[in-house]
């Protein structure tokens, strides 16, 4: 019977494996970054129907990291350099605000589709929109549901420009989020960088590629 189970779990383990790649390709190949739609059909084209073998995000980013890694998009180095050097900008510009780079451009799987996603914590939400009329960009207001924790969440107001060819989606966040960052679809707290941690992230990165 444990040999069956092991047996079991290791068929599970390879399936989510090979969900995990096909989502990853069908990401890179179609620009997006819905995770959740991405491995029902990563599934569905390998016939896989079971729920034990659908990946986490997690391992889907891992797979994300792999596939450029093995497929390097057209200068993709220097694209997401560009990103995270227009992201700082961005940190400094909204720096009442206590922003945080939050999603791909700091994972690092970004592609040249993706978004810079910033986090800005304030209870006057209005002030967000103030800030672009000052400064003359011209923005689209959305929103997006936020999980603070696994008991609350709630509807943030989100905007999105461009500059510089480059889209930015800004969530505005209640002051109290900067002690906590809000949870991701897996139930942890998102991964977040200050401006101060994004500049050591590019000085690090060039320090790698000087020795490489």
């Amino acid at each position: 019977m444990q040999r069956a189970r092991q047996h079991a779990e290791t068929r599970h383990r390879q399936r989510r494996q090979q969900v995990a790649r096909e989502a990853a390709r069908l990401m890179v190949e179609g620009g997006h970054r819905d995770f959740h739609r991405a491995k029902l059909k990563a599934a569905a084209r390998l016939g896989i129907d079971d729920e034990a073998s659908l990946p986490r995000n997690e391992e889907i980013e891992e797979a994300l990291r792999e596939h450029q890694r093995l497929f390097p998009g057209p200068a993709r180095d220097t694209t997401l350099r560009r990103q995270r050097e227009a992201a700082l900008e961005a940190l400094e510009f909204f720096s009442a605000f206590a922003p945080r780079l939050v999603g791909p451009v700091l994972d690092g799987t970004a592609d040249r589709h993706s978004a810079v996603l910033l986090h800005l914590h304030v209870d006057d939400a209005d002030a967000v929109p103030r800030s672009f009329e000052d400064a003359g960009i011209p923005a689209c207001q959305g929103s997006v549901r936020i999980r603070y924790d696994r008991d609350r969440s709630g509807v943030a107001p989100a905007w999105h420009f461009d500059a510089d060819g480059i889209a930015f989606e800004v969530r505005v966040l209640p002051y109290s989020a900067l002690r906590q960052a809000p949870l991701s679809v897996d139930g942890l707290p998102q991964h977040r960088a200050s401006a101060g941690q994004l500049r050591q992230l590019l000085v690090d990165a060039s320090n790698q590629d000087r020795s490489s």
